[in-house]
């Protein structure tokens, strides 16, 4: 696979990276099968692995730490805090390094940050950025990132007020033609030096007739690697298939693309943009 840049880190990593957040039991997947998955994508040359504490209650984390206790040279761990204060952060990150069964985590950030609000709370005294800063200062985290679905312009807040070392954010095909991370952020991302890790590749599966187009889009972007959820071998092999066969989308590719699923633009299928799911409503919805 293609390798890529990771921001100004001096790291590189594939262009394909995996979201641990199907690898559980809600997904349908078993801890055997789960554990089968991620040993397989590590020797197929995926090295770079996401994971949160809130995955789950902790069982993503947990599954990837089954690996992990073999493994843990071979890969980058990526794992999150949602609380926004100092001490919380602190509590998760302490459950989060017992679940994955390691020392240390190559990368912690902060989970979803949807709104100015929530950002001014994680910078806040006493907030979830000290807890950041102290684990690096203590070695128990490597590089420092915040993560967002919602409003590019709260991501773009952030990184000029920190020198976050990466940005994981949607950047479906979907998610072009409404609050666009890949307008309005990546660009300026690009510039200061910040990885950009892809995710929501498959609109929560809203996009999955258009799988490999789906994948080659995200993957077309000046990003350095895309996460995608995969809870079966048979996903794995399918992305595996399509970034090892990548060639990026021509710009004519893209906006016919584009056009094609301007469709998809509702609160219904990008419901990680609609003013419910930041008031908490989708969670109760039938």
């Amino acid at each position: 696979m293609e390798q890529r840049d990771f921001g100004a880190t001096g790291r590189r990593f594939p262009l394909l990276s995996f979201g641990a957040q199907r690898i559980v039991d809600e997904h349908g997947c078993t801890e055997e099968e789960a554990v089968r998955i991620i040993n397989r994508a590590i020797d197929e040359g995926i090295t770079y692995f996401d994971t949160a504490p809130r995955y789950s209650n902790g069982q993503s984390e947990e599954r990837l730490g089954l690996v992990l206790k073999h493994r843990r040279s071979e890969v980058w761990v990526a794992t999150k805090t949602n609380d926004r204060t100092r001490d919380g952060s602190w509590k998760l990150l302490e459950a989060s390094l017992k679940r994955l069964q390691t020392d240390r985590v190559d990368e912690w950030r902060l989970h979803n940050i949807m709104t100015f609000e929530e950002l001014e709370q994680c910078f806040a005294k006493g907030g979830a950025l000290e807890a950041l800063r102290e684990a690096k200062e203590q070695g128990l985290v490597g590089k420092l990132s915040i993560s967002g679905h919602t409003n590019p312009r709260v991501q773009l807040e952030a990184i000029e007020r920190f020198p976050f070392d990466s940005a994981l954010v949607a950047l479906s095909a979907a998610d072009h033609l409404i609050y666009s991370f890949a307008h309005e952020f990546l660009p300026k991302a690009q510039e200061k030096g910040v990885a950009v890790i892809g995710m929501k590749v498959f609109a929560l599966g809203k996009l999955a007739p258009w799988y490999e187009q789906a994948l080659r889009y995200t993957l077309s972007l000046p990003i350095s690697t895309a996460i995608v959820g995969m809870e079966t071998m048979e996903q794995l092999e399918r992305n595996l298939s399509v970034a090892r066969s990548f060639q990026p989308m021509s710009d004519i590719e893209q906006l016919e693309f584009l056009k094609e699923i301007a469709h998809l633009a509702t609160p219904d299928v990008l419901r990680w943009k609609a003013s419910a799911w930041m008031s908490g409503e989708w969670h109760h919805r039938p």
